[in-house]
């Protein structure tokens, strides 16, 4: 496995149950920012029964990727209301839902990134 696809695993990993990141987010916590697509690639070669928790990363602004109608779709939003996170006309709301780890957390304290502060 290659140095890329064993950072974003363990980005992917540490999603907590309940939460959804994005793409985008996995690729810039895993050290290749502006990757998302690989981060994408990566999930999708993932063996079946895998344990990784890849149904909580979705596209930018909360978008389910897969296509309508799709078993992966269907397969990812089952899993994902499981948890309680709710997915309305195939958008979560990253608001509710969105996870950001302790490492964000601790940036926009120390450093207002973001203007909440």
């Amino acid at each position: 496995m290659s140095d890329a696809a064993s950072a974003i695993l363990a980005v992917v990993e540490r999603v907590p149950r309940g939460k959804v990141t994005t793409y985008g987010a996995v690729a810039e916590r895993a050290g290749w920012p502006r990757r998302a697509r690989l981060v994408g690639r990566v999930l999708a070669g993932l063996p079946p029964g895998s344990r990784i928790p890849w149904h909580r990363v979705v596209a930018s602004g909360g978008r389910i990727a897969f296509p309508a109608g799709s078993d992966a779709r269907e397969e990812q939003l089952r899993r994902l209301r499981r948890e309680g996170v709710v997915a309305v006309q195939g958008r979560v709301d990253l608001r509710v839902h969105g996870w950001t780890s302790p490492e964000s957390d601790l940036d926009r304290l120390l450093w207002d990134v973001g203007g909440e502060n």
